[in-house]
């Protein structure tokens, strides 16, 4: 089963999500993307807690405000700027890419926002 199979038989009400994906640092902050459209995306707006990724390799536990599952394939690395549907813009925490194993599950990134 691939992602659009999946969502079209599970997911009652798919959502697109807007990514700006962070593409480095520059003299005034963080550089981004053009906007790019996803979707279809499954949005769960809970709160829960999860490890993120730092420079060294202590890392640390973060609250996420919203976690996102995509389609395989989306490119939004940590600290890339998302516009929900709910019209919030919040950047992302952690990045989670998930295979099927050779099961009939549907690949797909996940994406844990602040």
């Amino acid at each position: 089963m691939n992602w659009a199979e999946f969502v079209e038989e599970y997911v009652p009400e798919p959502h697109e999500i807007t990514v700006e994906a962070l593409t480095g640092a520059g003299g005034f902050g963080d550089v981004y993307g053009s906007p790019v459209v996803v979707g279809p995306c499954v949005v769960d707006e809970s709160t829960r807690r999860v490890a993120v990724q730092t420079q060294d390799a202590a890392g640390h536990n973060d609250t996420s405000g919203a976690t996102v599952l995509c389609p395989r394939g989306t490119t939004a690395p940590a600290g890339s700027r998302v516009t929900l549907p709910s019209g919030r813009i919040t950047r992302v925490l952690a990045v989670a890419v998930l295979d099927a194993h050779g099961l009939d599950l549907p690949e797909h990134v996940e994406l844990s926002l602040e």
